[in-house]
């Protein structure tokens, strides 16, 4: 089990909101595992990279990092702020919108960067959304975790995860805490992409750190889990499956 580290950054209303609410109620729904927590970096900018499994996990994933000593900021779907009471809090608590599948994403890179230098920790969820793969594995990578540690030379902190889709399952709103779940987070060593970095940031690049970060993201579900990960990752757009959204979920206008 990890030990815990006493948060330094000051937290501000939604945090400290955030915090008298979630944490008892995570407390009093669901069991934590943590393993090696002492990896993430105390101090300084850093990318968190993490698998995602469920809508609950980044509030889990956020109580782990806070107990960890960091508050996470991440890059989340622009829906957010356009969400009632919602939006105030992931303003106020310095989240990043990313309109996804557009163009707009640039600017989410530019805030990303910026956060960075100003000694922050940025999580991101490489695949860009909840995995499609049958069985939960990780998916292939989009390359935003890599091209922001590439252009700022921070460390990737690799994550992986398993329980919290036990907890609440992909795209359920009737979360199971009787008897109560465990989610599960083990880190990794930071990511070597020491030999990418001065290079221009080309596609082949961008392409090859994404590879390692989720190489070593996987291998730490595959710890968790006990289990081996197929030996090519799911890849949604080529499998005919939505990128983002419910991938059960029908078209409109589909029988």
């Amino acid at each position: 089990m990890a030990k815990v580290r006493k948060l330094q950054q000051k937290r501000g209303w939604a945090w400290s909101t955030v915090v008298v609410i979630v944490k008892p109620t995570l407390l009093a729904a669901t069991r934590h595992d943590w393993i090696d927590g002492e990896k993430i970096p105390a101090t300084g900018g850093c990318v968190v990279a993490v698998n995602h499994i469920s809508h609950l996990d980044p509030m889990t994933l956020g109580w782990f990092l806070y107990e960890h000593g960091r508050l996470v900021r991440y890059l989340a779907k622009e829906a957010l702020w356009h969400t009632p009471l919602l939006k105030h809090i992931v303003k106020d608590a310095g989240q990043i919108p990313v309109a996804r599948m557009t163009d707009g994403a640039a600017s989410a890179f530019d805030a990303a960067v910026e956060a960075i230098h100003a000694g922050e920790c940025i999580g991101v969820y490489p695949e860009g959304t909840i995995t499609k793969d049958p069985d939960g594995w990780p998916m292939r990578g989009k390359t935003g975790a890599a091209r922001i540690a590439l252009a700022t030379g921070c460390p990737v902190i690799p994550i992986g995860q398993w329980g919290a889709q036990n907890i609440l399952p992909a795209y359920s709103v009737r979360p199971h805490v009787i008897p109560r779940r465990t989610a599960h987070y083990k880190v990794g060593d930071p990511v070597d992409l020491d030999d990418l970095r001065g290079k221009p940031l080309t596609e082949e690049v961008l392409r090859e750190a994404t590879d390692r970060i989720m190489a070593a993201i996987t291998r730490l579900v595959e710890d968790l889990r006990g289990s081996t990960a197929p030996a090519v990752r799911f890849d949604p757009k080529g499998s005919g499956v939505h990128e983002i959204g419910n991938p059960n979920k029908r078209k409109r206008g589909q029988a």
